[in-house]
């Protein structure tokens, strides 16, 4: 594998874990009854920011509180990540986790009307968290089948194999006439004088 298959290996594999981590974070919100969950998918332009933005509305800053709660509480148990900045917790209206390659955004409802994310954000793709499950389903089935065909490729059948030379056995006369023709005679050494 080159060192540019090797990156670009890498980069997907991030890519897929943030994807993951993204699902996680959007089930808290579904589960804790955040209302009109969305998952913006950042235009390559500004994937300097962020890969993900995950919008979603609380009824009260209490809710939103307990989402975020919810959403560091998994993320660290299911994948060891810790959000890198937190905000606006102690309000509770906007809460943003900042976990580097995706960004959670809970809004009291007023508050996300007011900012519009949604609208700032023209060019990154709407997707619903279902949606999303979907994509992240094909993703990983599409990973496990170019996986599956490079160990089949590793490990063709015999037949397929080119054969390989089989080089015949010395007999132990010819070994040992060429062992007696390398044989060197050791060399005199010229005497010193005293």
């Amino acid at each position: 594998m080159t060192k540019t298959e090797a990156h670009d290996e890498t980069r997907i594999q991030s890519r897929l874990q943030s994807r993951l981590q993204v699902q996680a974070a959007a089930a808290v919100c579904e589960d804790k009854k955040g209302q009109d969950t969305r998952i913006l998918e950042l235009d390559p332009i500004d994937s300097g920011l962020s890969d993900f933005f995950l919008v979603t509305s609380a009824s009260n800053d209490r809710q939103a509180i307990a989402i975020a709660d919810e959403i560091e509480a998994r993320l660290k148990r299911e994948f060891g990540v810790y959000a890198h900045s937190v905000e606006g917790r102690r309000k509770g209206d906007w809460i943003l986790l900042d976990y580097v390659d995706f960004v959670v955004h809970v809004f009291l409802a007023e508050r996300r009307a007011f900012y519009d994310i949604e609208r700032l954000r023209k060019s990154a793709r709407p997707v619903t968290p279902t949606e999303f499950d979907a994509e992240l389903k094909a993703a990983l089935a599409e990973k496990t089948r170019t996986a599956r065909k490079k160990v089949s490729a590793k490990t063709k059948p015999a037949a397929e194999k080119p054969a390989v030379e089989v080089k015949p056995k010395r007999t132990a006369k010819k070994a040992a006439a060429k062992k007696s023709a390398t044989k060197t005679v050791p060399r005199k050494r010229a005497a010193t004088k005293k």
